[in-house]
C-alpha cells in the first residue's frame, strides 16, 4: 500500500507546497494551494512585478479564461510561453502596480540570453515566414474526427459489436486529443467536443496548461499528481512503497479504463458535499448517449450500457496514449531527481520530455497522439501542425548551448519506459546538462 506519507517539497521551489497537505490532489485544492505559495497579493506577478490585469484580456491569446484563474499567481512562465512575440514593455507598464515584497517561489529561470528566451526570438522572428496552412487541415481533422466518432456511435446502436465500440471509443479519444490543440488558445467551440469524454475540458486547461505545462514533471504537476495513490511516477519511499509500485504495474489496465468514470464522479461527489465543480457544458458528456437512445430501436438501458462500455473503451485508449506518450521515461526528470546544472526553464523541460519517434512528421499522428511535445510545450499557442517547422531552429539553439539533440523513443519503448518509472524509487543522482 502507499505509505500513508506525500512529498511536499518541490526541487524547483523554495517552499512546501500547501496543497500537498491532503491525502488526495483535486484541482480546487491546487489553485488554492497555489495562490498561498505564490503570494502574488492578490494581484498577478510576472517575474518581480505585480500586476493588475484586467485591462490586458484583449492582449492575451489564452483571454477571460487566464484572466479567471490565474487571479493572485505567479504567472511568469505562462506568460512567457503564450506570447511568442515580446509583449512591449510600455503596455505591461499600464498595467503595473507595485514590486513584489517576497521572491518568487519558483527556481528555474527565464534569463534574456538564456536558451529559452534565446530560442523564443528566434521563432518570433520567423512567424511571418511560416505556412500557416496546417492550421486548415488541423481544423478539418478534428471536425472529422468529430463528426466520425458521432456517426459511429450511432451505428453501433444497429450492430451488436464491441469491435465497433471499441472504434468509436478509439475516434472520441482522437477527436478529444486533437481538440487540446485549442487549450492554450482564447475559448472557442473545438474546446467543448473534449467534454464527450466526461471530462472536462475547463479543468483539463487547468491541470495541464497552468499545472503540468509550466511545472512538469515536478510536485505542481497535477498531470503526474492526480493518478496517486494508484499510479506514483514520483522516485520516492515516502509516495509508494516497492510492494505497492509493482501492484500498481498490475492495476494500470484498471485505471487507464475507469479514469474517465472516476474524474467525473469524483467531481459530482465533491459538488454535493461541498463547493460546486460542474459546469454547464458538463452537459454535452451526455449528449451522445442521448442521440443514441433517440436513433435507435434500443431501450434506453440498453443504449446506457453500450455507452458505457464506449466510454470505457475511449478512457483506456486515452489514457495508455496520454501516459505513455512522452514524460514517464525512467531517464527523465522526476522531482526528487537531481537537477539540471543550468536552471533555466527551457532546458528544465528539456530533461523531462522525450519525444515519439514514429509519429514525427506526420501532421494527423502527432495531432492526435501528443507528438511533438517539446515543441509543444515550448510554444503552445501555435496549431500542433505548424511546430514541425521549428525543429531547425530548436536543433541550431540547442547545439549552441551544449551541443545535445531532443531525445526520442518510440511508443513501445515508451510504455517499457513508463513501467520502468512506476516502479523506480530512488532518484537519479545524475541531472541531464
Amino acid at each position: 500500500m502507499p505509505s500513508g506519507e506525500t512529498c511536499k517539497k518541490s526541487a524547483i521551489a523554495l517552499k512546501p507546497l500547501t496543497y500537498r497537505k491532503q491525502i488526495f490532489s483535486t484541482i480546487p485544492r491546487w489553485l488554492e494551494g497555489k495562490r498561498q505559495d505564490d503570494e502574488a497579493e492578490d494581484l498577478w506577478r510576472i517575474y518581480d512585478n505585480l500586476y493588475d490585469l484586467h485591462g490586458f484580456i484583449n492582449h492575451h491569446p489564452g483571454g477571460k479564461f487566464w484572466l479567471q484563474q490565474t487571479k493572485g499567481m505567479d504567472i511568469t512562465e505562462a506568460f512567457e510561453t503564450h506570447h511568442i512575440r515580446a509583449v512591449p514593455q510600455a503596455l505591461l507598464d499600464k498595467y503595473f502596480v507595485r514590486k513584489a515584497s517576497k521572491p518568487r517561489n519558483y527556481i528555474l529561470t527565464l534569463e534574456e540570453n538564456g536558451f529559452y528566451r534565446t530560442l523564443k526570438r528566434r521563432v518570433g522572428a520567423q512567424l511571418d515566414e511560416m505556412d500557416y496552412s496546417p492550421r486548415r487541415r488541423t481544423y478539418l481533422y478534428h471536425l472529422a474526427l468529430l463528426a466520425a466518432s458521432v456517426i459511429l456511435s450511432l451505428i453501433s446502436t444497429r450492430l451488436d459489436s464491441m469491435l465497433v465500440e471499441a472504434l468509436t471509443g478509439l475516434l472520441i479519444v482522437w477527436q478529444a486529443v486533437a481538440a487540446h490543440n485549442y487549450f492554450h488558445q482564447r475559448d472557442n467551440w473545438q474546446m467543448y467536443s473534449f467534454n464527450l469524454t466526461l471530462m472536462n475540458f475547463a479543468d483539463w486547461r487547468i491541470s495541464h496548461a497552468l499545472s503540468h505545462h509550466i511545472y512538469t514533471n515536478s510536485l505542481y504537476d497535477l498531470e503526474m499528481t492526480l493518478p496517486e495513490p494508484y499510479l506514483c511516477w514520483i522516485p520516492s519511499k515516502e509516495v509508494a512503497t516497492k510492494t505497492w509500485r509493482i501492484i500498481s504495474i498490475f492495476l494500470q489496465p484498471v485505471v487507464y479504463a475507469l479514469l474517465f468514470f472516476a474524474s467525473f464522479s469524483q467531481r459530482v461527489f465533491r459538488s454535493i458535499v461541498n463547493k460546486n465543480e460542474l459546469y454547464w457544458h458538463d452537459i454535452i458528456g451526455f449528449s451522445l448517449p442521448a442521440l443514441m437512445w433517440l436513433c435507435s430501436p434500443l431501450s434506453a438501458a440498453e443504449v446506457l450500457l453500450k455507452w458505457c462500455r464506449i466510454i470505457m473503451f475511449a478512457s483506456f485508449i486515452f489514457s495508455l496514449i496520454s501516459f505513455n506518450g512522452a514524460h514517464h521515461v525512467s531517464d527523465n526528470y522526476h522531482d526528487g531527481d537531481a537537477l539540471p546544472s543550468q536552471l533555466d526553464w527551457g532546458l528544465y523541460q528539456l530533461t523531462t520530455i522525450t519525444d515519439r519517434s514514429d509519429i514525427k512528421g506526420n501532421h494527423f499522428w502527432a495531432l492526435t497522439h501528443f507528438g511533438d511535445h517539446i515543441l509543444h510545450h515550448f510554444f503552445p499557442t501555435l496549431d500542433h501542425g505548424m511546430l514541425s517547422q521549428l525543429y531547425p531552429i530548436l536543433q541550431s539553439t540547442l547545439e549552441e548551448v551544449n551541443g545535445s539533440e531532443p531525445r526520442e523513443l518510440s511508443f513501445v519503448q515508451h510504455i517499457i519506459e513508463q513501467n520502468k518509472q512506476l516502479l523506480r524509487m530512488e532518484p537519479n543522482p545524475r541531472g541531464h546538462f
